[in-house]
C-alpha cells in the first residue's frame, strides 16, 4: 500500500513539475505598455519563439524487455527485434508513433507500437532494448516516462543501429 501511494505522489509531482516548467501561460501584450508596444523591435539575429506544449497522452512507468524475446512474434505479427525503436501498449492502436520522454533525465524517442503489453500492473509501457538505451534506463529496468503521441510519423527519423552486438 505504501508503495502505491509513493507512485502515485512520484507520478502526481513529476505532472505538477512538468506543468511548472512550461513557463508563464499569460501573452506578452499583457504586460507591455501601451507606449512600448508600438515602437518597432530592434533587429536581431535570433528570434524567441514561445512553444506551449500539450499535455502528455500519459504519464507512469515504463520498463523493456529484450533478449528472452528477440525474435518472438509480437501481435502485430511481426518477429520481436529487440534493436529496432518499438514499444508495447495495452491499447493504443498497433503502428502508432508514440514520443517516449525520460522524466528523470530528459532524454526522448519516438518509437511504433508493434506489440501488447506491458503486463506487470501500474506500468503503461514496456519498451524494446534499443528504445531503452537511448533513453539511458537500460539499468534501471523501470523509470517514470510521458508519452506523446506523435500525429504526423513522415516527420520522424528513426535511428538504426550501425553494428548490433552479439
Amino acid at each position: 500500500m505504501r508503495k502505491r501511494i509513493a507512485h502515485g505522489l512520484a507520478v502526481f509531482l513529476c505532472v505538477a513539475g512538468l506543468g511548472a516548467a512550461q513557463g508563464n501561460s499569460g501573452s506578452d501584450h499583457d504586460r507591455i505598455s501601451p507606449v512600448r508596444q508600438h515602437k518597432p523591435k530592434p533587429a536581431t539575429k535570433s528570434t524567441h519563439v514561445n512553444v506551449t506544449r500539450a499535455r502528455p497522452y500519459q504519464v507512469g512507468t515504463a520498463s523493456w524487455y529484450g533478449s528472452y524475446f528477440d525474435g518472438k512474434e509480437t501481435a502485430s505479427g511481426e518477429p520481436f527485434d529487440m534493436y529496432d525503436l518499438t514499444a508495447a501498449h495495452p491499447t493504443l492502436p498497433l503502428g502508432t508513433m508514440v514520443k517516449v520522454t525520460n522524466l528523470r533525465n530528459g532524454r526522448a524517442v519516438v518509437v511504433r507500437v508493434n506489440d501488447r503489453g506491458p503486463v506487470v500492473e501500474g506500468r503503461i509501457i514496456d519498451l524494446s532494448y534499443q528504445a531503452a538505451r537511448e533513453l539511458h534506463l537500460e539499468h534501471q529496468g523501470i523509470q517514470t516516462v510521458r508519452l506523446d503521441l506523435v500525429s504526423e510519423p513522415q516527420t520522424v527519423a528513426v535511428l538504426r543501429p550501425v553494428a548490433r552486438l552479439q
